[in-house]
């Protein structure tokens, strides 16, 4: 059951995010100073995602429950948690290489099974010593109430 629905939201997330990624801007361009905090905002949503990332690595997912979003925390235990992503990463193996291949900023009006807010997802294409091929790993995280950025979502895929 927990499988069923972690693996429902995140499928929700990623078409909120392709929504977001090819949505037709309404709103006048950035200025360069907007510019520059965007890249700085996705530099430190990089960062984060890659020590959530090293912390899974390192079997320390109970860690990363701890920190995570109420939203996170409202699909299912920290037991569960652990237990799926413990055991969609044994299959792959260790980690060879991560890239980011892309940031995306979406928001939610709660209507599709996605808790309301804002979303940035940090994309990996991610080889493991199991996989011939690179394997997607996304990292989200959710701006809480107090305006912090906390994980809302990891996967690999």
């Amino acid at each position: 059951m927990f499988a069923k629905t972690l693996l429902c939201i995140f499928l929700l997330m990623l078409l909120v995010t392709a929504h977001a990624q090819h949505a037709t801007p309404t709103a006048p361009l950035p200025t360069s100073e907007q510019n520059v905090q965007s890249v700085k905002q996705d530099q430190e949503m990089i960062a984060a995602a890659i020590a959530v990332a090293q912390k899974v690595d390192k079997n320390k997912t109970g860690e990363v429950w701890d920190a995570a979003s109420a939203v996170a925390k409202s699909v299912s235990t920290r037991d569960a948690f652990v237990k799926q992503i413990t055991k969609d990463r044994q299959s792959l193996g260790t980690v060879i290489s991560r890239t980011v291949t892309v940031v995306t900023h979406s928001q939610s009006n709660g209507s599709q099974s996605i808790p309301a807010g804002m979303y940035i997802s940090v994309h990996f294409n991610t080889q493991f010593s199991k996989t011939k091929q690179p394997v997607r790993e996304l990292v989200s995280f959710h701006q809480d109430a107090d305006r912090v950025w906390r994980l809302a979502g990891y996967s690999v895929r």
